[in-house]
């Protein structure tokens, strides 16, 4: 499969670029914290729809694919899907690793101060409230340089970015085995969805950390090096399964294993992002809700661009064995 492997390489350089581009967000852009949180929200939406329209359908139809019937590949997946769900809810809870946040500026800090938003502008919009959500005085800190340690955040970043190099593989060489199988001919957008909201998602991811090691007094140099280790962590991971996938003769069960984990990381990660918007942000709730909007709809509308919808067939493989 030369293709494949060419587009899956490709894939892997844009996100690297991607992932390298987030890292060098503060220095080139202003990005005040209303910018952020439209990004936010458009990018969560691209990645829920991503995990629900692609991911889990694709799973159960390369599960059905090895043998299994519809219902028990549905069982199989949705069990997958949790799995990975609650892997990335731990490491989120272990190492904190998921904050996007931006400086704010003067104009975006009157702005939201006037609109009863009390997320991460400190002392500044509370006064000596310090975020109080309840009468019992819990205190939260939402801001990436308050009680976060860059290397916490890279080493969760960096796991949950070798789980998108497996997503990406998986889902360009299950792609490709089901072009095989159904005999398509048409095979150049392997994989586009995953592949969107990876891209889409890295630089953000990139932001975290820099922003961190920033906040820390770490120098550009070294923000530059780690940023570049954290580039080349999801090609680590997508050449690592093709190539070991090849080895093993239950493939189709593999597959349906990384894809239906991948749709679980995507989920959770997606409303990681998405639902504190709804308890700490009272500003922009039109815009932020049509951000998300576009985003799913984009998602689902990538679905028009792969090549013989994967997910349609759930019969499965034609050279499978009977139905379990």
């Amino acid at each position: 499969m030369v293709w494949p492997v060419t587009l899956l390489t490709i894939y892997c350089v844009l996100i690297a670029m991607s992932a390298l581009f987030g890292g060098l967000l503060p220095s080139l852009l202003n990005l005040t914290h209303r910018v952020m949180q439209y990004l936010v929200s458009l990018i969560g939406g691209l990645m829920l729809g991503v995990a629900l329209f692609h991911q889990l359908p694709h799973a159960v139809a390369t599960m059905s694919g090895d043998g299994y019937s519809p219902g028990a590949a549905l069982d199989w997946c949705v069990g997958f899907l949790m799995l990975g769900l609650l892997t990335t809810f731990f490491m989120l809870r272990m190492f904190h690793f998921h904050h996007h946040e931006a400086v704010v500026s003067d104009a975006d800090k009157d702005h939201l101060c006037g609109h009863d938003h009390d997320h991460d502008l400190g002392q500044e919009c509370l006064g000596s409230h310090d975020h109080d959500h309840d009468s019992a005085g819990h205190q939260h800190s939402h801001h990436p340089a308050q009680g976060a340690s860059w290397l916490g955040i890279f080493f969760g970043l960096a796991i949950h970015s070798l789980i998108d190099g497996v997503a990406l593989a998986a889902n360009v060489t299950a792609d490709a085995m089901y072009n095989r199988d159904f005999h398509q001919s048409v095979v150049w957008l392997l994989g586009i969805p995953t592949f969107v909201g990876i891209v889409l998602h890295k630089p953000l991811d990139s932001l975290s950390i820099t922003t961190v090691m920033a906040a820390g007094g770490w120098s550009a140099r070294w923000r530059n090096l780690v940023n570049v280790g954290y580039a080349l962590m999801c090609p680590i991971g997508a050449a690592v399964f093709y190539l070991g996938i090849q080895q093993f003769a239950f493939q189709y069960f593999l597959l349906a294993f990384a894809l239906g984990f991948s749709a679980g990381v995507f989920l959770c990660i997606s409303l990681s992002d998405l639902l504190p918007e709804v308890q700490f942000h009272s500003h922009d709730r039109m815009r932020l809700s049509l951000a998300l909007l576009i985003g799913v709809f984009t998602a689902w509308a990538i679905g028009f661009a792969e090549h013989g919808h994967m997910h349609g067939h759930l019969g499965g493989n034609p050279h499978s064995q009977a139905a379990r």
